[in-house]
């Protein structure tokens, strides 16, 4: 999420009088946890400040923390301030309880998600699918429903901060028109004019010096020959098997993921979130990784794929560094 480093006081903490804090319009519709609570309590470790929006004493992030220091009699509570809108609080707060402490549910999120849409219209799926925990395929489609089933026109702002249109053709299409006007321009000033990506510029430009069109041709697909009833049995038969063994391999995934999300161990450290918004992120069900895939525009499928291979490596490394220092001080 892009809310900008500077609306945060970094390592700035302080303490504050617990009466002074306003607990409203949590994204949690189920209301506070009794049982998470009282685990607080028994914590003897210092627990993470609680994050609070100063301009109205909001508690973004933290209210079982702020609820067990109540039960313990305190009367003050640390506190790390956060300043800016009070939709973008809304949107942290979404963030902050998708990565650690308790989960919110997946209505809440699908909830907190129609919201952040109708307060940041601007944003693209993927930047709204980060903060709410849910799948780029499933915030468009909340924003399809929300908008009567009409997409927005103009641009959106990605997860990487930069504004793009919603529908590339239109980009494209500037594009061409800038580079057989303006032979002479960089790639970057085509890219900044046009709304589009640098890479996109420079297959739009590949494109015109072949003399090609600046859009490319819609892949057709050969009509697979009509398969015999032996053949369709044998093959949905297999099909329902893989999908059977893909489905109970998401769902052992997801609950072991779901059990590292409840040690404090984890929660209660900076790096131990990390870790678990790093392993979250490998939750996701077959087709909302087919819908991401689908995604990828044709001129970043090689740079994807490598990086997906890399990060296959890397993953592959860290398991063998665990498993080894596990037989060492095991």
């Amino acid at each position: 999420m892009q809310l900008g480093q500077a609306q945060f006081e970094q390592g700035v903490i302080v303490d504050v009088d617990i009466d002074s804090l306003v607990v409203e319009g949590s994204p949690r519709s189920t209301g506070e946890d009794q049982d998470h609570i009282q685990a607080l309590v028994e914590v003897w470790a210092p627990l993470p400040p609680v994050l609070v929006h100063r301009q109205t004493m909001r508690v973004i992030d933290g209210v079982h923390r702020l609820r067990a220091a109540q039960l313990r009699g305190d009367d003050k509570i640390a506190v790390t301030y956060f300043d800016g809108t009070e939709s973008d609080a809304f949107v942290l707060s979404v963030e902050s309880n998708i990565t650690h402490g308790l989960p919110l549910s997946m209505a809440d999120r699908k909830r907190a998600a129609s919201r952040i849409i109708t307060t940041h219209p601007q944003w693209s799926d993927r930047m709204i699918a980060s903060a709410t925990g849910l799948s780029p395929g499933t915030v468009s489609e909340i924003r399809r429903q929300a908008a009567g089933d009409t997409l927005l026109e103009g641009s959106r702002i990605g997860q990487d901060g930069r504004v793009r249109p919603v529908n590339s053709a239109v980009g494209r299409e500037l594009a061409g028109k800038l580079i057989r006007e303006n032979p002479g321009l960089s790639l970057r000033q085509i890219a900044r004019a046009a709304r589009i990506s640098p890479e996109t510029a420079r297959d739009v430009r590949n494109r015109i010096h072949q003399g090609e069109d600046p859009l490319p041709k819609p892949r057709v697909r050969a009509r697979p020959r009509p398969r015999t009833p032996a053949e369709e049995t044998s093959r949905d038969r297999i099909a329902a098997a893989e999908q059977a063994i893909s489905t109970a391999r998401i769902a052992a995934r997801v609950a072991a993921v779901d059990r590292l999300k409840s040690d404090p161990a984890l929660r209660f450290s900076e790096t131990g979130r990390t870790l678990l918004r790093l392993l979250n992120i490998h939750t996701l069900t077959g087709a909302e990784w087919q819908a991401i895939i689908d995604s990828v525009p044709p001129h970043c499928t090689s740079i994807v794929a490598d990086l997906a291979h890399e990060f296959a490596g890397v993953w592959g490394e860290i398991a063998a560094r665990i498993e080894h220092q596990t037989v060492e001080y095991g």
